[in-house]
């Protein structure tokens, strides 16, 4: 049976006796004059703090252009609209990637993105559709959006912004998309032709911040005062629970992930979309009657676990996090490791840039 391999947020934490949190002293006896004052004063004092840590972090992202995030020595797949689809999950897996730039060759133009999001959407046309399964060898990239219309989806954004505009400018267009990813596009000066760069993900972003801008240091309020992350109704499957059921979890609540959780809410693990890209590799569909504990045990071996947080942990030690390994998401649980919440990089991203800001 799959079990997680958590790296939590507190085991980055530095030792408790640098740089304590002030809400974590001990406060003077209710009854001894002035500790209420003194108590509002720490409490303004870590208030203030934060306030600054998201200022530093915000001119940071103003300074810095998206071109800035990408490493000094990357390679990029794109891949052409007239491709297979069978053909294009083949080269994903291949290469270790989840998503990749799409060209129209025919227009000589950027085409969007191929994600997993796109191979749940086919999964769902042929769940409707089952007549159609036999012509799924002959399924080519550029019909996706026919896909979409058949099954009533919204096709998703084609956003995508010039490699040396602000990075808080390509944030703010990630957030406005609600995408986790955004592709830099340039354009040649002698042939006016778009030219695909990179792409940059949200988790490429956070991780450039961590390293870069010590005001995330100040960052030390716990996330039970944020109020960050989602809380309430939260999807959930059990080892036993069909992967069909889990894609169709994810379609309705338009989700990335859903936790795995035994009888007690307990988590176990968590299936995310990108999981789908493993499971069908091998024929397509063939294998989506398996239950999510089968599923699981396809994943690759280097696969890094899932990474949890509680609600008393801090954005300082989630930026440490970050920092250190590969992250898409932190499930939030108790102190019985069950199930409190779900915190996406997403909801990491909008509250340093829109917290207090007049900017909305």
């Amino acid at each position: 049976m799959p079990t997680i391999t958590p790296a939590t947020p507190s085991s980055f934490l530095r030792p408790q006796n640098q740089n304590q949190d002030i809400s974590e002293l001990p406060n003077p006896p209710s009854g001894q004059p002035g500790s209420s004052r003194k108590k509002d004063m720490e409490l303004s004092v870590v208030d203030k703090e934060q306030m600054a840590g998201l200022s530093a972090i915000r001119d940071f992202l103003r300074l810095r252009t998206s071109y800035d995030v990408l490493p000094v020595s990357f390679r990029l797949i794109v891949l052409d609209t007239t491709l297979l689809v069978k053909q294009s999950l083949a080269i994903l897996i291949q290469n270790g990637i989840v998503s990749a730039p799409l060209w129209d060759s025919k227009e000589s133009k950027f085409a969007g993105l191929l994600t997993s999001t796109d191979f749940i959407n086919v999964i769902q046309y042929y769940f409707q559709f089952p007549d159609d399964l036999k012509e799924i060898d002959k399924f080519r990239l550029n019909s996706l959006r026919e896909v979409e219309r058949r099954i009533g989806v919204a096709p998703p954004e084609t956003s995508s912004i010039h490699p040396m505009k602000p990075l808080y400018d390509a944030c703010r267009q990630m957030l406005r998309s609600r995408a986790r990813r955004i592709p830099l596009i340039d354009v040649d000066d002698e042939t006016d032709q778009e030219m695909v760069v990179n792409v940059v993900t949200q988790y490429r972003i956070l991780r450039f911040v961590a390293i870069n801008v010590k005001g995330v240091q100040q960052l030390r309020k716990p996330l039970r005062d944020l109020k960050i992350g989602c809380y309430e109704d939260l999807a959930t499957a059990t080892m036993e629970t069909p992967v069909l059921d889990v894609i169709h979890l994810l379609v309705k609540r338009d989700i990335a992930s859903v936790p795995i959780v035994n009888a007690d809410g307990v988590v176990l693990n968590c299936y995310e979309a990108v999981d789908i890209l493993t499971l069908i590799k091998g024929g397509i569909w063939d294998e989506l009657q398996l239950t999510i504990g089968e599923a699981l045990l396809k994943r690759p071996d280097d696969f890094a676990g899932i990474h949890t947080c509680t609600l008393n942990d801090r954005l300082d030690t989630i930026f440490d996090t970050i920092r250190n390994s590969r992250v898409h998401r932190f499930v939030v649980v108790d102190e019985r490791k069950r199930l409190v919440g779900i915190l996406t990089l997403s909801d990491i991203l909008r509250y340093i840039l829109l917290e207090g800001n007049d900017e909305g």
